[in-house]
């Protein structure tokens, strides 16, 4: 990709990694980056659904001023992140944003409870995304910038909550993508 292309829309590998499109419904679990998040709600469109689940108020402001600099309409909803307040079966993509350590942040019994409150969101043949930060490798590690660790293996995580055909989708600008898929009905 061009210098040049990648300054122009920051984003475009969320995005495209998410697999969007206009009409689609998703919500995401924490918000570590607003813009990640408005760049995928901007995808989706009025005709769409974009929802968020954060713990608290500091993600709920950067989810909101992400929607607004995107000029995209998200719900927030500030609430334990255990239980979401959305009927089941209600969107088609569902994105935890784990770039701030908000999964290891929990015990796994947390951890898997999340991953099933996502799977109960999701309606059948729905794609639950992992989106992790990768370890500062270069200049950034060498200036201590980023996490120092690496990020959680999900893949089991997400098996264990209930999810098939899950797997590493890729890594890129210092991102892990994993994915799985909940049962066709």
């Amino acid at each position: 990709m061009l210098p040049a292309a990648r300054k122009s829309d920051p984003y475009q590998l969320v995005v495209g990694m998410s697999g969007l499109k206009l009409g689609d419904r998703f919500v995401q679990v924490g918000c570590a980056h607003g813009g990640r998040l408005g760049a995928m709600a901007a995808k989706v469109g009025l005709s769409g659904r974009a929802a968020v689940v954060v713990p608290d108020e500091a993600s709920a402001t950067r989810a909101r001023k992400g929607g607004e600099e995107a000029g995209a309409f998200i719900e927030i909803e500030t609430t334990p992140i255990t239980r979401f307040p959305f009927e089941g079966d209600a969107f088609e993509l569902a994105v935890v944003d784990d770039t701030g350590g908000l999964l290891g942040a929990m015990s796994a019994d947390e951890r898997v409870g999340v991953l099933r409150e996502v799977l109960r969101v999701l309606k059948p043949g729905g794609r639950a995304q992992v989106v992790g930060a990768l370890p500062a490798s270069g200049l950034s590690a060498l200036f201590g910038r980023g996490p120092k660790t690496p990020p959680l293996d999900v893949e089991p995580l997400l098996s264990d909550a209930g999810f098939t055909l899950t797997r590493v989708l890729g890594e890129g600008e210092g991102l892990r993508f994993t994915e799985g898929a909940k049962r066709r009905a």
